[in-house]
């Protein structure tokens, strides 16, 4: 290798001054991160998450894999088995709890697209320039999720009594009686019940989301020419899809929790709100008979047709978007 060889290559291979510096400085600095800080902080929310979330599904799914065994006669303490299907096939084999999943499944594919479609009018109705009064409307929207659901459904549960129902009394002139309870119409009367409390949550966050489009699209679609409404159907809902879609899943996760405003009309219904009206309820109902395995089991299969529902759903809106 010649002299002007050898030179080209040092010069190629030689660190320049500021990097073997700068390598010093990030080792110094790793040398002083002290990895206690980060901890600190993260530890009391891992220990929570751990204890409150984790922990109980974990407990939740080894509880599903027995079941419990109880003597012919019933005179000694029931045992508990190790089956880890006896209760999944006993959960799909029972014609009540298979119902119930139907009931909510019907409830969800019906009352949430109603809902999200209010929520979405009552945010694009607020958003507008012409709209007035806008404080007024966003606090009285919002108002009914402040109360809790169990006080929502007391309070419907008086507007649906056969015996005091306002709804009846001012339709008695006109021979209309509205049928509450009855079986085919009372899952519509809980449904309006969810739908009244939580309406104003879900236009708030998709209000929200309208305010942070920039002002210049807004004025370049009015510049164009484009109505209030060809605005908020072509500009408006594209730039708040991400809003629709985090409601649409909490209302999925919602729907599958319905469990209070059944439970609280269950003692007036006349028996068309049974133990078993949704899952939780049916879960509930095998935790009073002591049969705690068959409830978690119950649990179990609901969290993962919910996991399973909220992850379809994640991937079509997210080809929706790719598209």
């Amino acid at each position: 290798m010649t002299d002007l060889a050898v030179a080209a290559h040092r010069a190629t291979t030689a660190t320049p001054p500021d990097g073997g510096r700068r390598r010093k400085t990030m080792a110094r600095v790793r040398r002083s991160f002290d990895w206690r800080s980060p901890l600190l902080f993260l530890g009391p929310f891992a220990v929570l998450f751990l204890a409150m979330y984790i922990a109980p599904i974990v407990y939740a799914f080894v509880s599903s894999l027995f079941t419990v065994k109880r003597s012919g006669l019933g005179l000694t303490a029931p045992t508990q088995v190790f089956d880890p299907f006896a209760n999944y096939a006993h959960a799909f084999a029972d014609p009540d709890f298979v119902a119930s999943l139907g009931r909510v499944a019907l409830f969800g594919v019906v009352q949430v697209p109603l809902m999200l479609g209010l929520a979405l009018a009552l945010a694009l109705l607020i958003d507008s320039k012409s709209a007035r009064g806008k404080g007024f409307f966003r606090l009285s929207s919002f108002l009914p999720y402040a109360i809790p659901g169990v006080s929502a459904a007391l309070v419907w549960s008086f507007m649906y009594s056969t015996t005091s129902s306002p709804i009846n009394h001012l339709l008695e002139p006109l021979g209309i009686q509205l049928p509450f309870f009855d079986d085919g119409t009372v899952l519509w009367s809980v449904a309006n019940i969810v739908t009244w409390s939580w309406t104003g949550y879900n236009m708030i966050i998709i209000y929200a989301a309208l305010q942070s489009i920039p002002a210049e699209v807004l004025e370049a679609a009015k510049l164009d020419g484009a109505s209030a409404f060809r605005t908020a159907w072509s500009v408006k809902i594209p730039m708040v899809r991400s809003a629709i879609v985090l409601t649409a899943v909490f209302s999925i996760i919602g729907s599958a929790q319905l469990y209070n405003e059944p439970t609280v009309l269950q003692p007036i219904s006349g028996g068309s709100v049974s133990s078993t009206f949704t899952p939780i309820m049916s879960a509930q109902a095998a935790v009073g008979a002591g049969n705690y395995p068959y409830a978690a089991a119950q649990s179990v299969i609901l969290a993962v047709l919910v996991g399973v529902i909220s992850f379809v759903f994640f991937r079509l809106t997210s080809k929706g978007e790719k598209a």
